[in-house]
């Protein structure tokens, strides 16, 4: 049986047998607490006569603490290493080779290695009463303390831990670090606003040295250690920045979805509210400002906020089912979708005439987004009346709704695609009737999206000289690449001794290959001596000469926004009819000579249209209308998303 299920049945019988309880609650964890029961007891007792909002502090923490805990083990410190050593690894050497260093060196980590421990039978009063001191010391004294009620002050401020990291006593440390900063901010006029002095705080975490990658084995949260080794991924930035706002009484903490609407992966953030309570959002190290929460633009399927609270009514409600999908069996969340979706928030229901099998009141059922060829739950209720109904939905997404059948989470609706602006619902039932489908990619994800449209504006100019101080503009770069191998013709039939790729301003003059040639016909491309602008983006392996060496994994990533370029010295004047540029890319275009399968989904399963080898850079199909699809290639690469056809063009969701 799932352990956090054993939990909330060990919680409702203590709960039944200590019905006259002050706090049933508490009174449950401290019975689940054994032999540290006197420790947390001496809490409560320091408190219960001194102090009211610290002993309801001290309550609040203890009775949510048996569903906290930390991993520990030897095997720890090897996981540990992935982000300390990447603090100094060269940027010239690719982080695979790091990873591959540490798993000749200490085996291959998994977090089933580690043994986890509950906080309700380890935490002991000395930390606990150091956390509460700390945490009211700074609600108090900040100026904008005034503006945080106490729930607020117990979610956003007071919890001792952000995840199942090591127990630590990490406040003091932290505010005698950051606090100073603020020194003159006290002084101004915006003093009593929290979100001001959040700003200040990530104008100054900015400044360090990120290295960002989601390749590390997945893992416990490291703790505030974060905060000087600057790497990993969007958790471990996410949770630098908490430590630092809570330390000094800024109410925070980290939204997220289990899954993004329009990617294989989930994601964290951090959030402020402001002395009104609004929510305001960023991603450190990337947004310069803190945005509101509608203002962000993610694929907004559900968002769920972060909370050292369990959600007791969630709890109780789930814990007497046994196919609780992993992502809702510990409830300690609170969905907050409608604050992102602000008049885009809609109710998705579907009546047992669209749902396949057949169901009964009170039935488990679950919301998907689709994580490569799989449906995963990001949402769940209760079928009631007749019907799935799922409130609180964010649109512009492909959904699909499952059930547990006794062995998998199998399909019980057809896909359907969520209008953002109407609400409305679209089926995908795919038509007898085939028509032709012209394959350029199997995915679109966000930085292939983001390189492409780096490419607009850009131009292929020509010049005398080489320096470039007199140039001819030969072509300009309009819409973003749909494929791999772009194919322009060039304005002018005028010779030149030096040509080149000049990037749009803001776009690091990002590429990945660059070929001039003599005729429109002509196969073999002319060849020169490399020329551009050196330096490039975080590591040296992105240099300009990269545009011209045949590969299109490789590319040009220059270290400076704008001003960028990449070209060609001929040796003589040389008169050039075309140019193939392709945009740096992450292998999800469609690669000559490798194996791609097409699938439909139809039935509640994918079925595969065939396997073909892809002999340029694009696939052709006879597939049905309506339908929806997803490109597997089986030579390389791992990120792939469904899709439909329409007008001719594939459509990533």
């Amino acid at each position: 049986m799932n352990y956090w299920r054993v939990l909330c049945i060990g919680f409702g019988l203590v709960l039944f047998m200590a019905c006259s309880s002050e706090n049933q609650w508490l009174e449950a964890a401290l019975n689940l607490a054994g032999d540290n029961r006197a420790e947390l007891q001496r809490v409560l007792d320091r408190y219960k006569e001194e102090d009211g909002d610290k002993y309801h502090a001290a309550c609040y923490l203890i009775e949510n603490m048996p569903f906290h805990g930390a991993y520990e083990g030897k095997a720890l410190e090897n996981y540990r290493r992935y982000f300390s050593e990447y603090v100094s690894f060269p940027h010239s050497r690719h982080v695979q080779e790091l990873i591959d260093s540490l798993k000749r060196a200490d085996g291959e980590f998994s977090i089933n290695q580690l043994t986890y421990k509950r906080d309700i039978v380890a935490v002991d009063s000395t930390f606990l009463v150091n956390h509460i001191e700390w945490a009211f010391k700074v609600w108090h004294e900040q100026p904008w303390g005034k503006y945080v009620g106490f729930e607020t002050f117990c979610e956003c401020i007071l919890p001792y831990r952000i995840g199942d990291e090591p127990l630590s006593l990490w406040r003091k440390e932290i505010y005698e670090r950051y606090n100073p900063m603020l020194d003159e901010f006290r002084k101004t006029g915006k003093a009593d606003d929290p979100k001001a002095a959040a700003q200040l705080l990530m104008d100054t975490l900015r400044r360090a040295n990120y290295r960002h990658t989601a390749l590390f084995p997945s893992g416990p949260h490291l703790g505030p250690d974060v905060l000087k080794w600057h790497t990993g991924s969007c958790r471990e930035f996410t949770d630098a920045m908490i430590y630092v706002l809570r330390a000094l009484g800024i109410p925070c903490g980290i939204d997220w979805v289990v899954l993004l609407g329009d990617n294989n992966a989930s994601h964290f953030w951090s959030f402020v509210l402001d002395k009104e309570g609004q929510t305001y959002i960023a991603n450190l190290p990337y947004e310069e400002k803190w945005l509101k929460a509608e203002e962000y633009d993610i694929s907004k399927g559900k968002m769920y906020r972060t909370t050292y609270s369990i959600d007791k009514e969630a709890a109780r409600k789930l814990g007497g089912y046994q196919d609780v999908y992993p992502s809702f069996r510990r409830p300690l969340f609170r969905d907050v979708t409608a604050l992102y979706t602000g008049k885009r928030n809609w109710c998705v229901s579907l009546p047992d005439s669209l749902l396949s099998g057949r169901f009964h009141e009170g039935d488990l059922l679950y919301l998907c987004l689709s994580n490569r060829m799989q449906w995963q739950p990001i949402g769940y209720t209760f079928f009631k009346d007749g019907e799935a109904r799922f409130e609180n939905v964010g649109g512009e997404v492909v959904l699909a709704i499952v059930a547990w059948n006794g062995k998998e989470y199998a399909t019980v609706s057809s896909p359907f695609f969520l209008e953002r602006e109407t609400g409305k619902i679209r089926f995908f039932t795919p038509e007898e009737e085939k028509q032709k489908v012209v394959l350029y990619r199997k995915c679109n994800l966000y930085m292939s999206f983001l390189y492409n449209n780096r490419m607009v504006g850009g131009v292929v100019e020509g010049s005398d000289r080489a320096d470039f101080e007199r140039t001819d503009t030969l072509f300009l770069i309009k819409e973003p690449p749909y494929r791999l191998h772009t194919v322009a013709r060039l304005s002018s039939d005028r010779p030149y001794r030096y040509m080149r790729y000049k990037g749009a301003d803001g776009c690091f003059c990002n590429i990945s290959e660059l070929a001039f040639y003599k005729n429109m016909e002509d196969s073999i491309p002319l060849y020169g001596k490399v020329m551009g602008t050196p330096g490039s983006f975080g590591d040296n392996t992105h240099e300009y000469w990269n545009a011209f060496d045949g590969n299109p994994n490789t590319s040009f990533d220059y270290i400076h926004p704008d001003g960028g370029w990449t070209g060609l010295d001929f040796g003589t004047p040389c008169r050039v009819e075309k140019v193939v540029y392709t945009p740096r890319n992450e292998v999800n275009f469609i690669y000559k000579d490798n194996l791609y399968e097409l699938f439909c989904w139809d039935n509640g399963k994918w079925n595969s249209l065939g396997q073909q080898v892809a002999v340029s850079d694009s696939l052709v199909y006879f597939a049905p209308k309506f339908a929806l699809f997803y490109l597997r290639n089986h030579t390389t690469g791992k990120d792939e998303r469904i899709f439909e056809y329409k007008n001719g063009k594939q459509c990533f969701w």
